[in-house]
């Protein structure tokens, strides 16, 4: 067979077609067919498929900086999305280099495979550097990702979908990501050639509000020493307190914190009410900000990654956390009684607050990041020890 002449261009497979007409073309793997979504990029070096299937990028497109992807391959145990049926997560994937075959002894699927049974649709083979500058200097943008094996496309309908999108401001995406009915959560944190354990005798009850929970948000809970109930997030609050919670927590999620804001934002002010302890991460913490007179706005590019400095004003220690939102809370429009506990090094912006006086606090970042930097973990105890003190026990030691 003759080889391939150096200048044939190899045919298409995928698309990335930004609402701004531009078509980058790539390789296709994963699923087939097309979804229109915004387009982020993530900085991290590992953790690959928690980002794909952390519900906090529904509706987003997952551009990965580091270029070689799929190289540990997939398992069941590495999903975050609570239900994994249902797919929940991001839709699109962009990938530098050609996915390899998994070298790791921990792999079950390669990536390929695991992305066609999620649903994901990617492509390869692109400069993911010159799609991250574009995306630092324009903001991020409406697009459709499409995966063709024939590489045939209708190109002018691609950038008309793009084009025609909404975008996510004004979207609520948790009702959609949320669990369907309430469930009890025992499973404890991962331990090397251990796998995971099981919370057998609790000394408190957490109740977690779903916006798009992560799977080791409630491992930490449990392991800590809660019995952990997950509830929707349209849950009432007088069905929450029915459950004769010893802590609430308000969880991560997608799309615009002002659209869910409109059902979850009277539930937790009647929560606040009550004097229970209140922890709330990314989505929960924008809704808490939201619920006590602050405001929220989108964001240029948004955060993205698991490298992000942030400064804890109640230590003045500055930590290495995992990111993943595109809006943020306005700190200028927080009230009195109302504390910024946390603050981005990267561009000021809030990433966390306290109410004066209350056992009720949040953060933008996400503490539990799995793999990811564990500077954080210390805001589980830190509830945890808000609790332990309404129940008149010993405060545990904050960081481990």
């Amino acid at each position: 067979m003759a080889a391939t002449a150096p200048w044939i261009v190899e045919k298409p497979s995928a698309l990335l077609v930004l609402a701004d007409g531009t078509v980058v073309e790539g390789r296709g793997l994963g699923a087939t067919g097309t979804a229109v979504a915004e387009v982020v990029f993530n900085t991290a070096l590992t953790g690959y498929e928690e980002i794909l299937t952390d519900p906090s990028y529904a509706g987003q497109i997952v551009t990965f900086t580091f270029p070689h992807i799929g190289n540990v391959g997939t398992n069941d145990e590495d999903v975050e999305d609570l239900t994994p049926a249902s797919r929940h997560g991001a839709v699109g994937a962009v990938f530098k280099a050609d996915v390899t075959d998994p070298s790791n002894y921990r792999a079950a699927q390669h990536l390929d495979q695991w992305l066609k049974r999620r649903g994901i649709v990617a492509l390869s083979g692109i400069d993911t550097r010159a799609l991250t500058a574009l995306i630092r200097e324009k903001g991020s943008p409406n697009a459709v990702i499409a995966h063709a094996p024939d590489g045939v496309f209708d190109v002018e309908d691609l950038k008309r979908r793009a084009r025609a999108w909404s975008g996510l401001v004004g979207l609520d995406l948790a009702k959609d990501v949320t669990s369907g009915q309430s469930s009890v959560w025992t499973e404890t944190p991962w331990v090397w050639n251990e796998g995971f354990g099981a919370q057998g005798k609790p000394s408190m009850h957490v109740v977690a509000v779903d916006y798009g929970i992560k799977r080791n948000i409630l491992r930490l809970l449990a392991g800590l020493g809660a019995k952990v109930t997950v509830v929707p997030a349209k849950t009432g609050a007088d069905e929450i307190l029915s459950m004769r919670p010893d802590g609430i927590f308000l969880s991560n999620g997608p799309g615009d914190p002002a659209a869910t804001g409109e059902y979850a934002v009277p539930v937790i002010q009647d929560l606040l009410k009550t004097g229970i302890p209140i922890f709330g991460i990314c989505l929960g913490h924008q809704m808490l900000a939201l619920a006590v007179g602050g405001r929220t706005e989108k964001m240029h590019q948004g955060h993205h990654g698991a490298n992000h400095p942030v400064k804890d004003h109640t230590t003045g220690k500055v930590e290495i956390v995992s990111m993943n939102h595109g809006f943020a809370v306005d700190s200028r429009s927080l009230p009195e009684g109302v504390e910024e506990t946390h603050v981005s090094l990267f561009d000021g912006s809030n990433c966390g607050i306290a109410l004066t006086g209350k056992p009720v606090f949040s953060v933008q970042h996400h503490p539990e990041a799995s793999p990811g930097p564990q500077d954080s973990h210390y805001l589980f105890r830190r509830f945890v020890n808000l609790i332990r003190e309404k129940q008149g026990e010993p405060a545990l030691a904050e960081r481990a």
